[in-house]
């Protein structure tokens, strides 16, 4: 399997608000810049589809290491939680109702293809892969602030 790295992350201005994601993919030395947004949408929405873009560009299972500034994300996949959310018919622990259960779905049936490593990192703290994945979702929410 094909070793790739996956850094992602995602940019809203208000929460409710225009959205941004971007993410870098890394094979081999090549990289590949990816970004897109929303009119309305929040941070969660787009650090969950930062992810989910890197993963459904890849055209074969790999080795895949995430890399998310999103403890939501992070933790969603490492710590069980999704898989428990969508088990339980998308209720939460304390029995509030799971966001965004289509895009976790979609995640989660992504993480199956792959062999995916989670790598959570402080965000705004000089990791040089994360701040550019920032610059990208930022640029691609400005976008929507003139729609």
């Amino acid at each position: 399997m094909k070793k790739v790295e996956l850094f992602a992350d995602g940019a809203c201005s208000g929460n409710p608000g225009p959205g941004g994601w971007g993410a870098i993919l890394r094979y081999n030395g090549h990289e590949k810049e990816l970004s897109g947004g929303e009119a309305i949408t929040t941070n969660n929405r787009m650090e969950l589809i930062a992810v989910i873009e890197g993963l459904k560009a890849l055209k074969e299972p790999c080795n895949v290491t995430v890399t998310s500034d999103s403890q939501y994300v992070c933790n969603g996949i490492t710590k069980g939680w999704a898989e428990k959310w969508q088990k339980n018919n998308w209720i939460k622990s304390d029995k509030s109702k799971a966001k965004n259960t289509e895009l976790w779905e979609e995640l989660l049936n992504l993480i199956k293809k792959h062999n995916v490593t989670i790598i959570w990192v402080k965000g705004h703290n000089g990791h040089p892969e994360n701040e550019r994945c920032d610059r990208l979702a930022v640029a691609a929410a400005e976008k929507y602030k003139k729609i």
